[in-house]
């Protein structure tokens, strides 16, 4: 081909290694690309682990063995026969890490709203019930008050992706990093990993790249590892990291109970977990998993064990997975060390853009393989010790859809509700039913700030105390 000079020296050796492991196709379009484009394929072919994905995918294709299940241990709420007063030393335990500046909190925020119509990375989605203000934005006034509270310089680790992470970092900027200190925010970007055919062959979605999606949650440990977060929590002596994903509004951010209980327990791995309303809720549920504590995905776990009751009526098996975790930061290290071991690939079949027999990209009207991905509950498997600490129904409220459940409407009620309780907690005048409610998450964040600020109706702190007419969503 005109102006394509010889192969570089070590190609023959890189179409070898492909070969041998049965993806030699992959370069099958070779001699018809320019230099740009063989220099593109060249680079992204060396950059992957190749015996490892290989081994990894056939693993997913491996029938499984049934595992055997029993219910987990969990630190009940007191209304469900918790201890209040154990409880309440977690509570005080976790302050006092948080005011040791042992804590980092981290976001998973790779994700676009593709699925919620919204054209743009999940984290800037407006949800705000009055102002839409977005879930970053939120999420930047719980850490202020956060920080407010113990003292401590608190790093936000913000974790993107190849699609999102150029709009976030933007944005990032362009808000001042929402009122926090910009040396107190650390980026980092998840990994990717290639799909595979229904006959085992990597796929390409043009002819000089392999196609390649986000690496699921599971790939924010790897991530702090080859970011060099890992690093930067070391230096600042930030012990334990508190970890969620970016969808929940509701979170309750650097949980002080859950970082206790995890401290009390010696826990390398803690999680929240939500009772669940009832046995077909789309939630993934914790189990001891052949002896292991894990986490069983609702599409999975076998109909008479998600339906079980115990003799007092509740679900055996309905401790819900928020995706709220504490970690031990040495853990870390060491799971992400040992990824191919303790991370292992999932694979889900998916609609995937390849390319035609000339080279033409296709978008297929079915699945035609398998994407990968790592599930970050993975990790309890590597854990010594793990701790399950369940959460109440008011600091859970995911944007997943565009309509129905766990969609924009829901979840701006529920942060409606949510100060609407506050207001009547601290004993003032509540608004109009419906009207839609926000509050300044930065400098109240419980019915007792709003007590502190000896308010005689919400009216008097209308920059704190935002209402709109009509409708709460």
């Amino acid at each position: 081909m005109a102006g394509v000079g010889p192969a570089k020296p070590g190609i023959r050796e890189l179409r070898a290694r492909y070969e041998a492991h049965g993806q030699g196709h992959v370069f099958r379009f070779w001699d018809r690309l320019d230099e740009d484009g063989r220099r593109s394929l060249e680079a992204q072919a060396r950059t992957l682990d190749l015996p490892a994905l290989v081994r990894g995918f056939h693993a997913t294709q491996e029938t499984a063995s049934t595992p055997s299940l029993a219910p987990p241990e969990v630190e009940a709420l007191p209304e469900y026969g918790g201890d209040p007063a154990r409880r309440e030393a977690a509570r005080e335990r976790g302050e006092a890490m948080l005011a040791d500046g042992r804590v980092g909190v981290m976001v998973v925020a790779g994700g676009q709203g593709s699925r919620l119509g919204f054209p743009g990375p999940k984290g800037l989605f407006p949800v705000g019930p009055v102002t839409g203000r977005t879930l970053f934005a939120l999420q930047a006034q719980k850490l202020r008050a956060l920080r407010r509270r113990s003292g401590a310089a608190i790093p936000w680790y913000v974790m993107t992706s190849e699609a999102t992470d150029a709009e976030t970092r933007c944005a990032f900027a362009a808000e001042k990093s929402f009122g926090l200190p910009e040396d107190d925010v650390f980026f980092l970007r998840q990994g990717v990993l290639p799909s595979f055919d229904f006959d085992g062959k990597l796929i390409l979605e043009r002819p000089d790249r392999i196609f390649e999606n986000p690496d699921g949650h599971g790939g924010a440990l790897p991530a702090l590892l080859s970011s060099g977060a890992l690093d930067d929590m070391r230096s600042r002596g930030v012990t334990t990291l508190f970890y969620y994903q970016v969808d929940n509004p509701l979170v309750t951010l650097g949980d002080p109970t859950l970082l206790g209980f995890h401290a009390r327990a010696g826990a390398e791995m803690s999680c929240k977990s939500l009772r669940k309303r009832e046995p077909e809720e789309k939630m993934g549920v914790f189990a001891r998993v052949d002896g292991h504590l894990g986490v069983v995905e609702y599409t999975e776990i076998q109909p008479a064990q998600r339906d079980a009751r115990d003799a007092s009526g509740e679900l055996v098996y309905g401790a819900g997975n928020t995706a709220v975790h504490a970690f031990e930061v040495d853990f870390i290290r060491r799971v992400a060390a040992e990824a191919e071991v303790w991370l292992p690939v999932h694979a889900s079949a998916k609609k995937i853009p390849c390319v035609g027999a000339e080279g033409e990209t296709r978008q297929p009207d079915a699945p035609n393989g398998y994407k990968l991905e790592r599930f970050v509950f993975d990790a309890l498997r590597a854990a010594e010790t793990v701790c399950v600490v369940e959460a109440s129904r008011d600091e859970y409220a995911p944007l997943k859809n565009a309509e129905g459940s766990d969609s924009p409407a829901t979840a701006r009620r529920a942060l409606s509700e949510r100060y609407r309780a506050w207001i009547a907690d601290a004993g003032l005048g509540a608004p109009a039913p419906r009207a839609a409610l926000e509050i300044d998450e930065s400098r109240i964040g419980s019915a007792e700030d709003l007590r502190a600020l000896s308010l005689r109706h919400p009216s008097d702190a209308p920059d704190l105390i935002l209402t709109a007419p009509g409708d709460d969503v």
